[in-house]
């Protein structure tokens, strides 16, 4: 019998505003892969991101903070993700492992390799195979958010964004075998081409969007 091969993880990574939900959904709709995002895709997941960005709920120190997000990963991981790989799925998501290093490493000025340890040890090595950078100026993300009071880290200033999207671009450029970077600025369906150039030229074109 021959063995099923495993299925390609792809991370929409950006700061809030970049546009990359659309992007993910767009993605996965068009390569027939499964759609799943980060924090909250699982039961427990639900309940966590609730503490994580709730305004209505009392905030959680850094540390806190940042172990919550690794226990909602390494649920997602073991109830969503692994297994879909495991059978031959694609798995699109919306934010992975790159989002805690930019917001709780480089945003919140924790330790980088400690984070990034602990989160190889919260996804069991299980790395995406392409995590693709939706890149927008922060004014530009900012003014596309609009003046809605927003999630917990999204009421945080210009300046924590600045240092998130600094990040990103760091941790892309530190690793240019498994990141792209997609300008985010282009009209909607221009920035989806570039995903899908890009993907296309990593990973190849998946079976199910070949047909």
């Amino acid at each position: 019998m021959t063995e099923r091969p495993r299925g390609r993880l792809v991370a929409l990574e950006g700061i809030d505003g970049c546009g990359k939900t659309t992007q993910a959904r767009m993605l996965a709709s068009r390569i027939g892969a499964h759609l799943t995002f980060e924090p909250g895709a699982t039961p427990l997941g639900r309940s966590l991101r609730r503490l994580l960005l709730d305004p209505a709920v009392p905030p959680a120190g850094d540390r806190a903070e940042a172990l919550l997000m690794l226990a909602d990963r390494a649920q997602h991981v073991s109830e969503e993700i692994r297994p879909r790989l495991e059978h031959g799925e694609w798995v699109v998501t919306d934010r992975f492992a790159g989002s805690t290093l930019a917001y709780q490493g480089y945003g919140r000025g924790m330790e980088l390799a400690e984070l990034e340890r602990l989160t190889g040890w919260s996804t069991a090595g299980l790395g995406a195979d392409l995590s693709i950078l939706i890149e927008v100026p922060v004014a530009v993300a900012a003014g596309r958010r609009g003046n809605g009071e927003g999630d917990r880290l999204e009421r945080l200033g210009a300046d924590f964004h600045q240092r998130v999207a600094d990040g990103f671009r760091h941790l892309a450029e530190g690793d240019p075998r498994t990141w792209a970077v997609v300008d985010g600025t282009d009209a909607v369906d221009g920035v989806a081409a570039a995903v899908w150039s890009v993907l296309r030229e990593r990973l190849g074109t998946p079976t199910q969007a070949a047909r």
